[in-house]
């Protein structure tokens, strides 16, 4: 971890665990939480996670436990890992994993980014958990931040594993992708469309496999970006908590998926507990916004804002972490 600008820059070199994020484990001591890699394998991929056991963990005794699914273009030792570990000092098992094709995991070609595989990846990091030495399957929760916060409403829909689910800075995968953040892309869907099956042919073909997303910019360009999500999140994922696993790029060809795709198509399917957290200066706020009265076959939800935050921001500012996490833990306690 290094300081330059004022601002913090986590090293993952200078983490056992490649952890990049502030209060990371570097060791595990007894009487406190502690970090365990695993690996298992999802339709033929062996998928690279973390578990975290709250401390004083004793495998014969039962607790709660909670699935953290990463946002788009992250990994398991930025954000994910840092709600999974304080959430495990609240007293629940957590695993956070890679996404497959992304990360530590295995698939090819690298960086695909379709919902199927996302939502897959949820029910995977459910079927392990649950048969964790010490889990309660009956009492099994779920956090979705950011992309992961848009798969995990898909997820809940239809797996009843999940008592209750949180949300953070929900990105809707699909809307952007296909309309543009903010809606602002609407005149070029066809056009984008009409790209995404050239690359899928090409790819099929045997060709070069195209990418979306991916760019060193500098900092001027990063400044330059039009909306907060965007310079902030390049700023967290480039600079401040950069990751060798971790890019934004994704296959073009995906975008056959991703611009179908809709993280609120049926979630009033979704019977469970559901508290859906944003900043209240978050440009991503609208996605949020729009999800929360459709999901109408629940009782038992809420819309919480962290006042002041931006949505790259409920990542790692510790005043944004902390009222999240003070919103996430009496809720995953009432509801497992």
């Amino acid at each position: 971890m290094s300081q330059i600008a004022d601002t913090i820059v986590y090293d993952e070199k200078k983490n056992p665990f490649t952890l990049v994020y502030e209060g990371a484990l570097t060791k595990n001591e007894p009487g406190k939480v502690n970090i365990h890699p695993v690996s298992y394998k999802l339709h033929g991929l062996d998928i690279a996670a973390n578990v975290y056991t709250p401390p004083a963990y004793d495998p014969a005794r039962t607790y709660p436990a909670i699935v953290v699914a990463h946002p788009n273009g992250g990994v398991k030792e930025q954000t994910a890992g840092l709600y999974a570990q304080n959430l495990a000092e609240h007293g629940f098992i957590t695993i956070a994993a890679d996404a497959s094709y992304q990360g530590a995991s295995g698939g090819l070609p690298r960086s695909v980014d379709k919902p199927t595989n996302r939502i897959e990846d949820i029910h995977g990091m459910a079927d392990f958990i649950t048969r964790y030495p010490g889990v309660d399957p009956e009492r099994l929760g779920l956090l979705g931040i950011c992309g992961g916060g848009g798969y995990s409403l898909a997820a809940a829909k239809t797996d009843k594993r999940f008592k209750a689910l949180t949300t953070l800075s929900m990105f809707n995968s699909g809307r952007v992708r296909r309309n543009g953040y903010n809606d602002s892309q609407m005149d070029s869907i066809q056009k984008r469309l009409h790209q995404a099956s050239a690359a899928r042919a090409q790819e099929i073909a045997g060709g070069t496999v195209l990418y979306a997303g991916d760019a060193n910019m500098t900092d001027a360009q990063i400044a330059a970006l039009p909306y907060d999500l965007y310079r902030q999140g390049y700023q967290y994922y480039w600079r401040t908590h950069a990751h060798s696993g971790s890019t934004f790029k994704y296959t073009m060809s995906s975008l056959l998926d991703l611009m179908r795709w809709d993280a609120t198509d049926q979630i009033d399917l979704i019977d469970q507990p559901l508290l859906m957290i944003a900043g209240s200066k978050a440009d991503s706020l609208y996605m949020t916004q729009d999800a929360f009265p459709k999901a109408t076959g629940t009782k038992d939800k809420e819309l919480y804002l962290i006042e002041g935050a931006r949505h790259i921001e409920t990542y790692w500012v510790p005043e944004y972490t902390q009222a999240a996490l003070a919103k996430m833990a009496p809720f995953f306690a009432r509801t497992l």
